[in-house]
């Protein structure tokens, strides 16, 4: 059976801005953290599917490549922060990553 949305994405936590310049984080628009999550075959209590892996559990709707709910060890994710994410191909399946998109949490 073949399912109709990606098996697996990576997910970049990326701060939106600082208060006090970079502070160590790589400043704005760098990720302080990346995971790959795959497709668990099971559907969140968003509606959309979900991912996991690395430390992070995310429902992604495959339409618009939107991070619908994160947790990150557990936690939800500081305000500050968003979720990019990229399409990961198998393969055979095209270039390793996709195009990346933005995500507010």
């Amino acid at each position: 059976m073949t399912m109709s949305h990606p098996q697996s994405y990576e997910i970049l936590l990326v701060p939106e801005f600082t208060e006090t310049g970079n502070s160590g984080t790589g400043g704005p628009g760098q990720a302080i953290r990346s995971a790959v999550v795959d497709a668990t075959g099971e559907t969140g209590e968003s509606g959309y599917p979900r991912y996991s892996g690395d430390g992070m559990v995310a429902d992604i709707d495959p339409a618009t490549h939107t991070v619908e709910a994160l947790l990150v060890d557990g936690s939800e994710i500081d305000y500050g922060l968003s979720a990019r994410i990229a399409e990961r191909r198998g393969p055979g399946n095209g270039p390793e990553n996709g195009s990346e998109k933005n995500s507010d949490d």
